[in-house]
């Protein structure tokens, strides 16, 4: 019997551990990274709760140490991808059908796994396999995806609780369904706790899962399915493949069983999949629920204000953790005429002691970009801006691949506000920066707010409050995370819940509770105690 009068542990953000030396954390971690790193580790689908194996065996390296072979994981195909699509459908009405309470105890044990015995792996295993420091590692793998499962359970509940008004002689309630179908998550690289939390948001809501991974979080996307395995989910409801894109969509888009998508990552491909799911629309049993977060161009403007002390600081941390591979980081900026000299030095001095290498070495603030791919998109890039007339490399700009995808810190000045990387999202530690001239801030607000097709993330510094709350008003729609005097990255879970507009998403607000009611079929029961005998009504008489 569902029992809706049950009260959920109050989740609190986890605290961020320092890992400074002498920590028990950081002796615990080196130690793991040891181990993970002298393994070389097996990474098999999971499909119904079982193992599954193919011939086209692909190893997994380092980003950084591209020689270490970490493990090997396996790619399927169409054949995989429906097999687990009729994982899922079997297991759906067993799942859908299980009172919330015990759905809920799983999430929450997955976050107290998550945070005990297995912290240590899940941020080694981000770090080996993605490239992140240790710091930008917990705040990912471990507090923020421990805090996605917390607070998604209080947000059900919230949901849940959400109840129409009746009148008098009857009960008017919802009814909170999950979707009709499979839910699709397709997810990306950069975040592990992206990775974890769309399969396992609608799984929450009573829907079963298709998960597909990108190529280069397999190894953290094991720990993530070890951690579900032991935190009791059953099996079939997340399914996780390794299979292409065109493998996936071409029998998951075409499935009239297909109730939705939740999805992170490029715009272009993003499109793609609506245009897909569009053609196919007559076929589906409901119209899906498609939930997306794409690209970003986000921004950094500052007035002249503003500190150029605390302006640099955001630009280095914005632009430049994880290496610049976040949808929200700083990747141009709009500086006056009369503050740039005073931010070029501040940048420039930062910049100059920054330290990239391999991410096991502590002292290191920037690891390698996560492929060849990328390295190459991004070094054609810097070639570009060397190359041009409207643009100067007034920082880094040096780039090499033979031991890692290694990129230097890159800051590129531009005469031209248009210019291809004040427009194109990069997706690495590039930031692009345009001079505008302090008299024509009108101008520069109008320029940045129709440069690009994204509106993630935005930051804008400022003493002046009149300036601070017409910049506001006038980018009301630039970004659907807005930074008053902070760097526009680092959104937490129920503080500032994430998503953008335009060229960047659905803005479904994952870490709220806006996401989670995506992944509910409502229903209205009207229950009338009393029915009435006679159709006739008073003013007939």
């Amino acid at each position: 019997m569902t029992n809706y009068g049950f009260k959920v542990p109050v989740p609190k953000n986890e605290q961020v551990l320092s890992y400074a030396p002498g920590t028990p954390e950081r002796a615990e971690i080196i130690s793991m990274i040891e181990k993970m790193r002298s393994d070389v580790v097996d990474i098999p689908m999971i499909i119904n709760g079982k193992e599954i194996r193919t011939e086209n065996k692909i190893a997994v390296h380092p980003p950084h140490d591209i020689k270490h072979t970490l493990g090997y994981f396996y790619r399927g195909g169409a054949e995989h991808v429906q097999m687990a699509i009729d994982a899922a459908l079997a297991a759906k009405d067993r799942w859908a059908n299980l009172s919330w309470e015990h759905r809920a105890s799983i999430f929450l044990k997955m976050a107290d796994l998550l945070l005990g015995p297995y912290r240590a792996k899940m941020n080694a295993a981000t770090m080996l396999g993605q490239s992140k420091t240790v710091h930008q590692a917990e705040i990912d793998a471990a507090c923020e995806l421990a805090d996605f499962f917390r607070f998604n359970v209080k947000y059900m509940t919230e949901i849940f609780e959400s109840q129409p008004d009746s009148d008098k002689g009857m009960w008017n309630r919802l009814e909170y369904r999950p979707l009709e179908g499979f839910v699709f998550a397709l997810t990306p690289f950069n975040f592990t706790s992206i990775a974890g939390n769309l399969p396992t948001a609608p799984a929450l809501m009573g829907n079963t899962v298709v998960w597909k991974v990108s190529n280069t979080q397999v190894y953290s996307a094991k720990v993530l399915m070890e951690i579900f395995m032991e935190a009791g989910l059953p099996a079939g409801v997340i399914n996780l493949v390794f299979v292409s894109g065109p493998a996936a969509g071409n029998v998951i888009f075409t499935h009239r069983m297909f109730a939705g998508i939740h999805f992170t990552g490029s715009t272009s491909v993003f499109q793609q999949i609506w245009n897909q799911i569009g053609s196919n629309i007559k076929n589906y049993k409901s119209y899906p629920r498609i939930v997306g977060e794409t690209g970003g161009k986000d921004f950094v403007l500052m007035h002249e204000s503003a500190n150029c002390v605390e302006v640099a600081t955001a630009l280095t941390r914005g632009a430049f953790e994880y290496q610049g591979q976040k949808c929200s980081a700083a990747s141009r900026a709009y500086i006056p005429n009369n503050k740039w000299d005073m931010v070029k030095k501040e940048l420039v001095d930062d910049l100059k002691t920054v330290k990239v290498g391999k991410i096991e070495d502590f002292s290191v603030f920037m690891g390698a970009v996560i492929d060849e791919a990328s390295f190459d998109k991004l070094a054609s890039f810097i070639d570009n801006a060397k190359a041009s007339e409207n643009a100067e490399i007034v920082f880094g700009g040096n780039y090499d691949k033979s031991e890692g995808y290694f990129i230097e810190p890159t800051v590129i000045l531009t005469t031209d506000p248009h210019y291809e990387t004040m427009e194109e999202e990069l997706f690495g530690p590039v930031l692009t920066i345009y001079v505008y001239d302090h008299t024509k801030w009108n101008e520069t607000l109008e320029i940045l707010d129709n440069t690009s097709i994204y509106a993630l993330t935005g930051a804008i510094f400022a003493k002046d409050r009149y300036v601070i709350e017409e910049a506001t008003r006038k980018l009301s729609n630039a970004a659907g995370n807005f930074y008053i005097n902070d760097k526009p990255t680092g959104a937490v879970v129920n503080q500032q819940p994430f998503g953008g507009a335009r060229g960047s998403g659905t803005n479904d607000k994952a870490g709220s509770v806006l996401n989670l009611i995506r992944w509910t079929q409502p229903r209205t029961i009207k229950e009338n105690f009393v029915p009435p005998t006679s159709y006739e009504y008073p003013f007939m008489k």
